[in-house]
């Protein structure tokens, strides 16, 4: 098998701070362990995509780690998925890095040895029009968070989790009622005023919001919130650190669900948020992948000991 590392090297908000991190343990460890390796650099939005679906499309088994944030993770998946010979893995270099917090800390990700020692796990996706998420999906206030953190986040000493707070302040302030129709799998659909819904394969986002406490990326389902906007602006403000810390399943103005298959109409265009990316759009159909893809979790991470791996 060809290991291939994806580097962004912008992440960390650094010009090449991340190739200078990361470029020394790789030699290292594809010494150890004699790889047959390369290490890619991309050159700007969309490269990672396109650079892993050409290397993809022969018949030769590849493991592609994404070095960087959840911006490269959402380029390397877009690119690998539908491939059977590939395997998708990580290595969080960037700010928010939130995919990883399901399976254990940046730092168990950041060992090599264990990465290289990984155990491939097929784990479901979400599917919202072209565009494949590996972690999460959300449509309305939470997607106008998601589209400020980005550029938030280049403001010097701002954390991924920063960016979030500061966003979600402008969203109460600016975006806080969406006019949604909701339909959920083959069920009625349901029209209300809704702050966001959240489509959740994994839990957290946002720097650390555990959005779905309950998800799992492996189940066959998506986990399904929708948070009503009947709340005050100054209530919401202060629900933020127990949202946060994914107490919110039992607020009366929360319905959780489970599902394959949401489909949202928004009475106005709405952003939406496929693992960070973000477009406004008026309708949007998210729909589960099951086993869409290889992913990579590294040897001695309690999910793999929990399912006997």
């Amino acid at each position: 098998m060809k290991h291939i590392f994806v580097v962004n090297p912008a992440a960390g908000q650094g010009k090449n701070k991340a190739m200078d991190f990361i470029k020394p343990l790789i030699e290292q460890a594809a010494a150890k362990y004699d790889l047959d390796y390369e290490i890619y650099p991309t050159s700007g939005q969309g490269d990672g995509i396109r650079f892993v679906k050409e290397r993809a499309a022969g018949s030769e088994e590849l493991r592609f780690y994404a070095c960087g944030g959840d911006g490269t993770l959402y380029e390397v998946v877009n690119g690998a998925y539908g491939f059977d010979n590939v395997e998708v893995a990580v290595v969080p270099l960037g700010s928010g890095n939130d995919f990883v917090r399901y399976f254990g800390t940046k730092e168990d990700f950041l060992v090599l040895d264990d990465q290289i020692n990984g155990v491939p796990v097929a784990l479901d996706l979400i599917k919202c029009g072209d565009e494949i998420a590996i972690n999460q999906c959300s449509m309305g206030m939470d997607a106008e968070v998601c589209a400020k953190q980005g550029t938030i986040k280049k403001y010097p000493l701002v954390t991924g989790e920063g960016a979030y707070y500061i966003g979600c302040l402008y969203a109460i302030a600016k975006k806080f009622k969406n006019r949604f129709t909701i339909t959920i799998d083959d069920g009625e659909p349901k029209t209300l005023d809704a702050l966001f819904c959240f489509i959740g394969n994994a839990s957290y986002y946002g720097g650390g919001f555990r959005a779905a406490p309950l998800a799992k990326p492996d189940d066959g389902l998506l986990d399904i919130v929708v948070v009503e906007s009947k709340v005050s602006r100054a209530k919401l403000v202060k629900l933020l650190e127990p949202y946060k810390k994914g107490q919110h399943l039992d607020w009366d103005i929360t319905h959780f669900t489970r599902g394959k298959k949401l489909k949202i109409h928004a009475q106005t265009p709405a952003a939406v948020n496929v693992d960070g990316e973000c477009q406004y759009v008026t309708d949007a159909t998210f729909e589960l992948i099951e086993k869409g893809m290889k992913f990579v979790v590294p040897a001695g991470s309690e999910f793999l000991k929990e399912r006997g791996l």
